[in-house]
């Protein structure tokens, strides 16, 4: 007699060996120590992340710019004295420009509207390397023309020995002799770049007026304010 094969054993939960997963018996979600961790997570890293960040130390001190005394567009007296305890970006032209002076005014203007945007609090100031020629009554059209904001961007004039002196002395840049180009217009060769000027009147940087060199000029004239409030 052939003895009958021996029962095979059950691979189901009928196995003692397996643990049973008895849904009424699972952990709570809030007790999920993962979940926990990844809520503590979201909350804190957006608090962190500002003491995370990497601030650039603001730029060296390059010259001091001496005390001067100009014209704004109203016929005023306005100069180095007006301009203490304030950040400034200074420039060069003259009304008669037809080249680099356009496009120069234009980038200015978008510097104003990005200070005018994250409300920072720096100032414009466009000398005339035409000082002869661009009176204050010129420099107010020529300011209205470029929407120029009066309380934040100021146009200067005076006599050719004083813009002369500020702007090869002080700023230690070029400015030409007028050259006549006919049809009335004149040339004279300046600077078409940004000076960046500290609330002491230290120069803290030059920069170009393309897209970039306006990045940088309004990033670095942050970080000089900032340092004015440590």
């Amino acid at each position: 007699m052939i003895p009958a094969p021996a029962a095979t054993a059950p691979t189901s939960a009928a196995n003692p060996s397996t643990p049973t997963l008895d849904p009424a018996h699972r952990a709570p979600w809030y007790r999920n120590p993962w979940l926990w961790a990844a809520v503590i997570a979201l909350l804190t890293l957006p608090a962190l992340r500002p003491l995370l960040r990497r601030v650039p130390p603001p730029p060296p001190r390059l010259a001091q710019l001496p005390a001067f005394t100009l014209l704004d567009q109203q016929g005023r007296r306005f100069g180095s004295s007006a301009l203490r305890g304030h950040v400034y970006v200074a420039s060069f032209f003259f009304t008669r420009c037809p080249s680099v002076c356009p496009k120069l005014m234009q980038a200015l203007h978008r510097l104003q509207q990005q200070y005018d945007r994250y409300a920072v609090d720096v100032r414009l100031v466009s000398i005339s390397v035409d000082p002869e020629h661009d009176r204050p009554e010129r420099l107010r059209a020529y300011a209205a023309r470029y929407g120029a904001d009066a309380s934040r961007w100021t146009f200067l004039t005076g006599t050719e020995q004083a813009i002369r002196s500020l702007v090869g002395t002080g700023f230690q840049t070029h400015m030409g002799q007028p050259v006549p180009e006919g049809s009335g217009l004149i040339d004279i060769a300046h600077s078409a770049g940004l000076v960046l000027v500290d609330q002491q009147g230290w120069i803290r940087g030059r920069y170009g007026t393309d897209l970039d060199g306006l990045e940088e000029v309004l990033h670095r004239s942050m970080h000089v304010l900032l340092e004015d409030r440590r």
